[in-house]
């Protein structure tokens, strides 16, 4: 049953990963209060399962041995329209509760005092957009620094093109300059290269720390390692080519 957008108070989004392994597997919870002038958020992260297997593999896998997480705060107003809109358009399943593969479940409440519990159809949309809101409160938080991208690339007569993403996910906005110069990026435009960059695999093991100068087209993914397409990124699925994605959608902010 869907509430009527405007009259929601609350939101809360459980998601569980099902049967995903450990160090991997893990819950999280996002309750959130629609306030005048900000979300009044509590969220709560918390890894299962760890007890199975060693310390040395929950490291090796890039973890820490407390990776649980909390906060409770404030979040900026600009986030309240995205959810409703994305609770507005949303179908829900005919599931009454998530199975072995997980997912997420809503609890929405209204000013009335009514409450509705639903899994989402669109189970990748909410959990798209609960990823976004995560980084928005390590961003505020100061868990992590906003994600910072660079491309670079080297025509054959030596002519460079630097750009210079930065994604704000606590103001949903989107710093862009090309060869220094601030350049107007859309939110929304820029979901396609945020969901490619991250899909190959990069090979650290021949990236490098100097920026590169050679003829070529380079990725740093924010920790200071410049990429090389066509050598130090690979595809991990052979059906869809990200790889190729990526350097689309970068040349595509040089168009507008």
């Amino acid at each position: 049953m869907h509430l009527k957008t405007d009259d929601i108070i609350r939101l809360e989004l459980d998601y569980d990963t099902g049967a995903l392994p450990p160090p991997f597997s893990h819950t999280f919870k996002l309750r959130i209060g629609f306030e005048k002038g900000f979300l009044n958020t509590k969220f709560d992260i918390h890894y299962t399962a760890r007890e199975e297997i060693t310390e040395e593999e929950i490291l090796n896998e890039g973890f820490t041995l407390d990776d649980d997480y909390s906060f409770i705060g404030e979040i900026p107003a600009v986030w309240e329209q995205p959810i409703k809109n994305l609770y507005s358009q949303s179908k829900w399943s005919n599931k009454g509760s998530l199975d072995e593969e997980g997912g997420i479940k809503l609890l929405v409440k209204d000013i009335h005092g009514k409450i509705s519990r639903t899994l989402p159809a669109n189970q990748q949309e909410w959990l798209y957009l609960a990823q976004e809101y995560i980084q928005a409160i390590y961003e505020i938080n100061k868990k992590e620094a906003p994600l910072t991208l660079k491309f670079r690339h080297v025509r054959k007569d030596g002519q460079i093109t630097d750009y210079q993403l930065t994604v704000r996910f606590s103001v949903r906005k989107i710093d862009l300059s090309i060869n220094g110069i601030p350049k107007e990026a859309d939110w929304e435009g820029t979901k396609p290269l945020l969901s490619y960059v991250f899909l190959p695999d990069y090979d650290y093991g021949i990236a490098q720390e100097t920026v590169p100068t050679k003829k070529g087209s380079f990725i740093d993914c924010g920790d200071g390692f410049w990429h090389e397409f066509g050598k130090g990124i690979i595809n991990i699925d052979d059906s869809f080519d990200a790889v190729s994605k990526i350097k689309e959608e970068f040349m595509k902010l040089n168009q507008h």
